[in-house]
């Protein structure tokens, strides 16, 4: 990677700072089958990254309209799922500790489930207020628009920034925007052929620690 002042972590939350993919994309591949909208665990999984919104519009391009009733049904027990069973990365406040710079969280997660998620992980005081989702911006990843978004409300140029990922689509996002990307895959949804995934959106490093971000960052 080219050597640049970092004034800016941003980290991904789902697959980054928390271990949720799994979690998240088998409650949703469940129940989706279960509506009679058959999805594998491994076909959802492709979705990672992607904000809600645009992952609806591929399952309706598919299937057709969504009923309101799948969609509650799959959110309460990803929520109930969460709350029971959500872990945090090891080594986020450490690592946050030791970077000694801004950071913040830019996810396609809504607020309400990032309030959760940061919230039952106990992670929310090492980054709130700053914390961006993707329904603030007109497009979610693999647009640039949330990184320039958090950028932009702290006042720090993105080329000043450095991202953590563990999606192709977010690190694609990323490089769009003109920032360091991090590949990260330390996630339970990571398999052995992630990491190449990651290089090949254009991540300049991979890591499996959040810990290794610290040295990156300088």
């Amino acid at each position: 990677m080219v050597d640049r002042t970092v004034d800016l972590v941003i980290f991904d939350c789902d697959g980054v700072l928390i271990d949720s993919e799994l979690i998240a994309c088998r409650t949703a591949a469940e129940t989706l089958t279960e509506f009679g909208f058959p999805i594998t665990l491994d076909e959802y999984l492709g979705f990672v990254g992607r904000s809600a919104r645009d992952i609806q519009a591929v399952l309706e391009g598919r299937f057709g309209p969504m009923p309101t009733e799948m969609r509650a049904t799959e959110r309460r027990r990803l929520f109930a799922r969460f709350a029971e069973e959500l872990q945090p990365m090891p080594g986020v406040a450490e690592t946050v500790a030791a970077l000694a710079r801004p950071v913040c969280v830019a996810s396609s997660s809504d607020h309400e489930r990032l309030d959760l998620t940061l919230g039952v992980t106990g992670l929310a005081p090492l980054f709130r207020p700053h914390v961006f989702s993707a329904t603030e911006v007109a497009r979610g990843k693999p647009a640039p628009d949330l990184f320039l978004h958090a950028a932009g409300r702290l006042g720090i140029a993105p080329a000043a920034c450095l991202v953590v990922e563990d999606s192709p689509a977010g690190i694609t996002a990323a490089v769009a925007a003109g920032m360091r990307a991090v590949g990260f895959v330390g996630g339970g949804h990571c398999g052995p052929a992630h990491a190449e995934r990651l290089r090949a959106a254009g991540a300049g490093c991979i890591v499996d620690r959040l810990s290794a971000v610290t040295a990156i960052a300088g």
